[in-house]
Formats: C-alpha cells, structure tokens, sequence
C-alpha cells in the first residue's frame, strides 16, 4: 500500500487498482521483500530442491558441490544467492511481522523464517563455506560497514508504518536533548519542510520515503 503511494516507480503497482496481492507487479512485489530485509523470492525454492536432492542420496552432495566449483554458471547462481543472504536479516522481517502483521499469522513468518535458515546452511554446505561470502571478503566488509545504517532505518520505516496503520499507536518518547544540541539543529530544521497535503501525522509520510530510498540506496538491489 505504502509503495503504491510513493512516486518512485516508472508503473503502478497494481495491474488492477483494485486487486489484492495476486494484482502485483513484479517489481514493488521483489522491492518489498527487500525493505524488510527477507528477500523470500529469490530464496524460496532453493533449499527445498537442495533437501530433496540431498534426501534422495546424500552423495549427491558431493555432485553439486563439485558444480559449484566448476560450472560457472551454477557457482554464480550460488553466490548471487549467498549475497542475498548476506543483505538479509530475518530478525529485521520478524519486527515489521511484530508491529504489522495480525497475531494469526505469526506462525507462518516463524514458519519461512526457520526455511530461511535452514536453505542458508544447505547454501553453505553446497558452496562448501563455513560463512557467508567467504569467497568475496571485500564485499563482505562493504555489507558490514552499511548493516548498521540500513538496520536503523529498518527500524525507523517499521514504526513509521505501524503509525500510519494504526493512529492511535503511540511510540513511547525519549528524554529530550540538552539545549546546546537542540540550539545547534535550529538551522538544520529550517530547511526541512513537511509535506503539508499528506493525509496522515504531520512527518510520517516523509520519514517512509526517506527509509524507503536509504534503505534502496542501502541494499543497492531494490527489484
């Protein structure tokens, strides 16, 4: 609904206004899953054909690790997922299920969040690494010099949401600032102005565009 919203895409997002979820076009469809940092459409699906492979004959392990090193095709696919499951984080997707998802529905996160899981370690069994991108520690660094930021604003996109959902949610504040910091932002504060047409609490709909965009800028890979 929030993506819908927001001029950042070059199409609506759905082929039919009024459709449900199966009316979704593929990119705001991928982009979500991204922002909540589970990424379930280009996982799902692999460790299951892994657990029935494996099942079928353990020495077939073996087989696909000796792909892995050498059809390059089949060791590219492995490491673009491997990558995904580093820009991932799943206790990130249980907070958006905590704050924005009906109490029913809860075991079904837990539900693909311990597929999840267990498709990374059949992941890492295949590629025969102990840890993710441990075939490219450059960009391993680069994921955890950015984790932190994107992280926050996981976080901030997460209750922003839940405020514009449920209006009557309040986030409990934190002590004020000292006066020499307050004094010092006053300059800063001048140049933001609110989008004074937006239908929900003054700033909500402009802190989700800026996570929505930071958290993008972050992953590097939005659909």
């Amino acid at each position: 609904m929030e993506y819908g919203r927001m001029n950042i895409g070059s199409r609506p997002s759905k082929r039919k206004p009024s459709g449900g979820i199966e009316s979704l076009r593929a990119i705001p469809w991928i982009f979500a899953w991204t922002q909540t940092r589970f990424h379930l459409p280009v996982w799902l699906g692999f460790g299951s054909a892994f657990k029935h492979i494996l099942e079928k004959d353990i020495r077939n392990l073996h087989t696909l690790q000796e792909m892995y090193n050498e059809w390059p095709f089949f060791r590219v696919t492995i490491d673009l997922v491997e990558m995904v499951f580093a820009k991932g984080d799943p206790g990130i997707a249980a907070l958006y299920d905590k704050l924005l998802v009906s109490e029913e529905l809860w075991p079904l996160g837990e539900k693909l969040r311990a597929n999840c899981e267990e498709t990374k370690q059949l992941l890492l069994q295949v590629a025969g690494h102990k840890d993710l991108l441990e075939g490219d520690l450059y960009l391993k660094q680069r994921l955890r010099l950015r984790n932190a930021y994107i992280t926050t604003l996981n976080v901030c996109q997460a209750y922003t949401m839940k405020r514009i959902r449920d209006p009557d949610y309040h986030v409990t504040l934190r002590p004020h600032m000292s006066k020499e910091i307050m004094d010092w932002s006053k300059p800063a504060a001048e140049l933001v102005k609110l989008n004074p047409t937006s239908e929900y609490a003054p700033g909500l709909e402009d802190t989700l565009i800026l996570t929505m965009k930071g958290i993008a800028a972050g992953m590097q890979n939005t659909g």
